[in-house]
């Protein structure tokens, strides 16, 4: 049964719940989370990870992702590494924006009754903060974030969004800008378009099977309009 958000299933739309990763998909963040991490391992002494190595773990829970940036950072330092990847976040956050063309990108979609959601790594009281945005209230019918299901690839995000929404693997896209968003997808049993502008490299995607990858929003709001 369809939830009351999602109208009957029109053979023109392809996918009625699309899930948009947050971080290097949406928002323009790679570059602060990054530098955030490094700061972070250097602050407790581990070996500061280069920009690639940094960038890689995006899409992670946090603890997982510093916990892979910072192999040489024992156990018992995790909580100070958290705490000091938040404090180096935290003075940076407000220099992040959405991505231009997100916000028409994402009416557009609002507009033909797709529903619209966020499975992210990052944390719910993240999340919710950059949900406070004006532009951004009413266009997202829900979300999911690491700390309260499992971080990617596991599929659990994408798996309590479906049963939600009333909604099939094969009428749910996932997008993101990293393998393991694309990994999530696949583990769900669901289609998926990768963005080479965010955290990974896009040669990677390829082995993922998504059905795109797009290089910029533009292109992302065109192939989703064509083929969503």
């Amino acid at each position: 049964m369809l939830h009351p958000l999602l109208p009957d299933t029109s053979p023109s739309r392809q996918f009625d719940l699309i899930a948009f990763d947050w971080d290097g998909t949406l928002f323009d963040s790679t570059a602060i989370i990054t530098r955030s991490i490094q700061n972070a391992v250097r602050d407790v002494g581990g070996t500061v990870p280069s920009d690639r190595e940094a960038a890689y773990v995006i899409g992670m829970s946090l603890m997982q992702a510093l916990a892979h940036a910072a192999p040489d950072v024992s156990e018992d330092k995790y909580p100070e590494l958290g705490a000091r990847y938040r404090h180096h976040y935290s003075a940076h956050q407000n220099d992040i924006s959405l991505f231009e063309g997100v916000l028409l990108m994402l009416a557009d979609l609002k507009s033909r009754q797709h529903c619209l959601t966020v499975a992210t790594g990052k944390s719910r009281h993240g999340l919710d903060e950059a949900l406070q945005a004006v532009e951004l209230k009413g266009l997202f019918d829900g979300s999911r974030t690491a700390d309260e299901t499992a971080g990617k690839p596991h599929p659990r995000m994408l798996q309590e969004l479906m049963r939600e929404f009333g909604v099939t693997p094969a009428r749910t896209l996932m997008i993101g800008d990293t393998t393991h968003d694309l990994q999530m997808a696949l583990n769900a049993g669901c289609p998926s378009v990768g963005v080479s502008y965010g955290a990974h490299e896009p040669d990677a995607f390829h082995a993922l099977n998504p059905r795109y990858v797009a290089h910029s929003v533009r292109e992302l709001h065109d192939w989703l309009l064509r083929n969503a």
